[in-house]
Order: C-alpha cells, then structure tokens, then sequence
C-alpha cells in the first residue's frame, strides 16, 4: 500500500508538483495583472489572462485555520494528525498538514514554515511547521 495517496496531476498544475520535487513551493502570479493564485488554474480570477508565471514562495506563512480529522482513519496517516489552512507572507493560502507540534499548542495566526517530505521514492509533498 501506498504511504500517501497521489495527486491527480494536470497540465495546470504539473508545474506545482514539479516544483515540490526541487524542494520549491511554486505559486502562479498573472502577467496581465500580477495577482498571484492558488490553487493554480489556467485563466486569472481578476482580468482573466491566460499568461502566467511559477514564481517561489518563501515558504513562510501563518495558520489561518485548522481541522483534526478523526474518521474515516486512513492508514497513510499517524494520528491524530492536523490539517492546516495556511496564508503565506505572499498573500495566498494553502491546505497541507501541520506537524511537529502538540494539536493542543495550534493558536490561529502562529507563525508557520515549509517543509518537504518525499513518500515513496518520488511523492514529494508540502509540509509546514512551527517556525523558529
């Protein structure tokens, strides 16, 4: 069995999970505009350019919400385990897991960092972390 379920990968989003392998969170920011979306998508929610650049997130955010799914338990994951809505410093927000901390520590608005973690030889996944 698997270690993690994989993503369903398209051409929209080829560049995202490519990035995750060289240790690089990749986030789409508009050439018409420059806003910048996640999760990536082929036309720009603001002027609707077709154009785009991948440009590389610090990594850096805050958590902006959490969950602790408890059922179903899926057997690719330790638990209890923490998924976080994440805003990065560059104004986007993410879902990924939150590790490396007690669930009873969370507050809203701590300061987060990315990590990476590879699953299976070649699953390369987002991970945060408390930062500091």
């Amino acid at each position: 069995m698997a270690t993690r379920l994989p993503p369903t990968i398209s051409a929209d989003t080829k560049f995202f999970w490519d990035g995750l392998r060289e240790n690089k969170l990749l986030i789409q920011q508009c050439d018409g505009c420059g806003t910048l979306r996640h999760p990536p998508r082929p036309m720009c929610p603001q002027c609707r350019s077709l154009d785009w650049t991948a440009i590389e997130s610090s990594g850096r955010g805050t958590v902006y919400s959490y969950v602790m799914p408890h059922q179903p338990r899926f057997p690719f994951f330790d638990y209890p385990y923490v998924v976080a809505l994440v805003e990065l410093e560059e104004g986007v927000r993410l879902v990924s897991n939150l590790t490396d901390i007690d669930p009873a520590d969370i507050i809203v608005g701590m300061p987060v960092e990315v990590y990476f973690q590879t699953f299976d030889g070649d699953l390369a996944l987002h991970q945060f972390r408390p930062r500091g």
